[in-house]
Formats: C-alpha cells, sequence, structure tokens
C-alpha cells in the first residue's frame, strides 16, 4: 500500500537515497539538517522518526547511520506520470541485467580482530550503478565497532583493493595475520584506525607493525534484518 508523504519528508527521504547511491551509506543526522538548512540534527531526528512511522525507512537505535530504506512505494502513478514510471520501469529493467558477479570472501571482523579466511564463500550478482567505485569483492563484517558509521553484524562490506588510502576513509587493514575494518586516520607520520563505537579502543599503529591496507570501503549491503 502506498504512503503519502509531507513535501519535507519526501525531500529527506530522496536525500537518503542519493547518500546510499553516492557514498554507500545513509547520512548521519547531521548531514542531513546541514543538507537540508534544519536548524539543528534534533529536526532531522524528528523527520526521520515520521518517516519509520509510516514505514518509509527503518532506524537503528544508537547509529548514526542507521537508517534503512524499505522501498515501500510512495505514491501511485497518475495518468500524468504514467509514461515517466513505464520509462524508469524498463530503466530499472536494464539495470538489473547489467549486474557485477562479485565473490564473498571470508568474515572480517569490526569489533575484535580475527583470521581472515582468504577462501570465497560464493559469488553473488550486485547492481553495478549502487558503487561510486566498484567493489572487487564483499567482506563479510562481524562485530559492532563500526556500528555508528551504519556497519552492521553480517552486513557486506564493498570493497576496491588500494594499497593506500586517505585520512578518514574507511579501510580493510592487516596487521599481522589479522584483518580489520576501521577508520583511517592520519597525523603526520602517526597512524590510527579508529572504531566507530565508543566501547572500543582504537589501534595505534607503530613503525616496526606489519601493517597494510587491503582495500578501501565503496559500499555496504545489508545482510541482517534492523531491528
Amino acid at each position: 500500500m502506498a504512503i503519502k508523504l509531507t513535501a519535507r519528508q519526501k525531500e529527506v527521504l530522496e536525500l537518503i537515497r542519493s547518500e546510499i547511491i553516492r557514498t554507500g551509506f545513509p547520512p548521519t543526522r547531521a548531514e542531513i539538517a546541514r543538507a537540508l538548512g534544519f536548524k539543528s540534527a534534533n529536526a532531522a531526528e524528528d523527520h526521520l522518526r515520521a518517516l519509520a512511522k509510516k514505514g518509509a525507512i527503518e532506524l537503528t537505535p544508537g547509529a548514526s547511520r542507521g537508517i534503512r530504506l524499505t522501498d515501500t512505494p510512495i505514491a501511485p502513478p497518475t495518468a500524468n506520470t504514467a509514461r515517466s514510471a513505464i520509462q524508469d520501469y524498463v530503466s530499472h529493467a536494464s539495470q538489473a541485467l547489467n549486474q557485477l558477479l562479485v565473490p564473498v570472501v571470508g568474515r572480517v571482523a569490526a569489533g575484535n580482530p580475527i583470521l581472515a579466511a582468504e577462501h570465497i564463500e560464493r559469488e553473488i550478482g550486485i547492481e553495478a550503478s549502487l558503487f561510486v567505485k566498484t567493489p572487487d569483492y564483499l567482506l563479510r563484517v562481524q562485530g559492532l565497532s563500526m556500528r555508528d558509521a551504519g556497519i552492521l553484524d553480517g552486513d557486506l562490506l564493498a570493497v576496491k583493493k588500494a594499497p593506500e588510502a586517505l585520512h578518514g576513509q574507511i579501510v580493510v587493514a592487516r596487521l599481522g595475520d589479522e584483518v580489520t575494518v576501521k577508520r583511517l586516520y592520519r597525523s603526520g607520520k602517526r597512524l590510527e584506525l579508529l572504531p566507530e563505537n565508543p566501547d572500543y579502543q582504537a589501534i595505534v599503529i607503530s613503525p616496526d607493525d606489519d601493517f597494510y591496507i587491503e582495500g578501501i570501503a565503496v559500499g555496504l549491503i545489508r545482510n541482517s534484518p534492523l531491528h
């Protein structure tokens, strides 16, 4: 059943959708407020709760990026939009045929780092247009250390192979025999791997550590139900 949204709620919903397509992650409350000119993040929170109540999105309590689109129809097509609706349908059908076959690799801890399994679990088809950069593989995440970045236990993190990363990017990094997903912090020669959950501690990289970057996160596929 189609749901009715106010003009402002539609703006918030479209912003969420565009950010997921552009970056692979939903925006934070602060980012929504800044983009739409709200006075505070609380105003964005009010709109998100209204959207969740109407069934347009689902929210994860305590996660700043814990927003999931439900893809509930917003309104039925009218006579004036029938042609546009048909064109959209054809476009989506064409995109569905243009899928990438990407391997799912092991389980990578997003809390306590674990030894990464190098075997491929399986291959799945994903829509190429969902990612700004084409991912080379999907890593299965375990743990909640990246919870506030919207990366949850069981998710599939889309990764682009890269030996280098910029300050602030979410990376897949290897430290010795352990692999972890964290946000990279650079300050001069100092390197840290930062969690996105206050219950976890940062990992400080020393010059003697066997450390290198395996790739950067370019998107996310939610692989577990939100509660």
